[in-house]
């Protein structure tokens, strides 16, 4: 059977879309931090051939917050095609996975992986996907991203990067530095280096190329880089405040934070002319916008209100309605793909910053996070995960959480502190 066309396109544009490289990166570590309390186990058996893509696609699932993997004391009949359901059902797992790795020559394989749900004794998927050598770890985190899209119904996200940024007091001359990782922390691949402070890494629609804030002039610029060529342009270098960019669904305009009238307010570029237009007007201070999905407003903080909270901004009337209310502080606020649901950075009472969610549709508020100094959510593509910053101790790391809060895992570098992620979008 050939492989679904979701995994082949995930496969597809892995291979079309180098990845621009100055240096290898410090590592990322996934760390599970909580899991939840019941989970449907999924066996990974070992593939034929092959001790490369079953430990990946295992650790995925198992990462997922939607399954346990069951490794230990498996039954021994775990062939293509050749699965005892019997034998699975007594060892209480419900789902089986089984592969085999051929190799068609020295720099291809194929991989034939085969997923059974053993209580209704059927296969769910029965693939076969051809891969180059140099790619099979992207193989595993598709056929990841099908097993998961198979028993939730959902994509997956495993095929997924994240942007972030790390900062590294023990090499001044490249103190911070632009990185791109897997969503489990391996293959990072450093984008830029700099003595000065980079901020607010923001993907570009078509995942080709990231924004950002950077300090090396001195001042606040906006730059965009091309991730297969490492071309950059300058796109903002007004006075004053130049931040938090947001590119529109369409891919043609640029949300940001200017001053140059005077006061912070939201501006929106045209990115062919780079002609800017003034959105809000107000003597408070209006930033952090993001485009919604749809194009056809903006969600940013302001504290017109007497403190920080999230508004949208609507493009067709230039209206601006308040969404966030509980809380004496809401900021640095994110959607879902389908705009249904708002991360935030939200201060409760005390001096507690947590990450969460609120339903825009019921208004219920959500905390999904027990650290107390939070930063910068960012959905997962398919909305079931958030990754964010935070402190533990005297570490400042990445965190990833499920939107119900029932499974975290953390994401410490070798070195350094990690700020400021981004999830690339699908």
């Amino acid at each position: 059977m050939e492989m679904n066309r979701k995994s082949l396109l995930a496969l597809v544009i892995l291979a079309t879309s180098p990845l621009f490289v100055q240096t290898a990166s410090a590592q990322l570590h996934l760390e599970i931090a909580k899991a939840p309390d019941a989970a449907p186990k999924i066996a990974i058996v070992p593939f034929s051939t092959d001790q490369t893509i079953y430990p990946i696609v295992e650790n995925d699932l198992n990462h997922s917050g939607r399954f346990t993997s069951a490794s230990q004391g498996l039954p021994t009949t775990a062939e293509l095609s050749q699965i005892n359901a019997d034998s699975w059902k007594n060892a209480n797992i419900p789902y089986v996975v089984v592969g085999k790795v051929t190799a068609l020559d020295a720099n291809t394989n194929q991989i034939h992986y085969q997923l059974y749900d053993v209580n209704n004794q059927k296969y769910l998927l029965n693939e076969v996907l051809t891969a180059p050598t140099s790619r099979t770890r992207q193989a595993g985190h598709a056929i990841s991203d099908a097993i998961y899209q198979a028993l939730t119904g959902v994509p997956g996200s495993f095929s997924g990067r994240i942007a972030y940024v790390l900062r590294n007091a023990s090499t001044p001359d490249k103190r911070y530095t632009l990185q791109i990782a897997d969503t489990d922390g391996e293959r990072p691949f450093t984008v830029l280096s700099s003595h000065y402070p980079i901020l607010s890494p923001t993907w570009t629609p078509d995942g080709k190329q990231l924004g950002y804030v950077s300090f090396e002039t001195k001042r606040p610029r906006i730059y965009l880089q091309d991730l297969s060529t490492g071309q950059r342009q300058v796109l903002t270098h007004y006075q004053g405040l130049n931040g938090a960019p947001s590119f529109s669904p369409d891919g043609k305009s640029m949300l940001f934070t200017g001053s140059m009238d005077g006061n912070p307010d939201i501006y929106q570029m045209n990115l062919a002319t780079h002609a800017i237009e003034r959105l809000t007007n107000d003597s408070a201070i209006d930033t952090e916008a993001r485009y919604a999905p749809d194009g056809k407003s903006f969600i940013f903080t302001s504290d017109r209100g007497g403190s920080p909270q999230i508004y949208r901004y609507n493009f067709a009337d230039g209206s601006s309605k308040r969404l966030t209310f509980r809380g004496s502080f809401n900021a640095r606020s994110t959607l879902n793909a389908d705009g249904s649901k708002l991360a935030m950075v939200s201060r409760q009472s005390g001096s507690d910053y947590k990450i969460a969610i609120q339903d825009l549709n019921s208004g219920v508020v959500s905390i999904l996070t027990p650290t107390t100094l939070d930063e910068s959510p960012s959905f997962s593509p398919n909305g079931q995960m958030v990754v964010y910053a935070t402190q533990e101790g005297n570490r400042g790391l990445l965190s990833i959480v499920s939107i119900n809060g029932q499974f975290r895992m953390n994401l410490p570098s070798e070195q350094g502190e990690v700020r400021e992620p981004a999830w690339a979008p699908k």
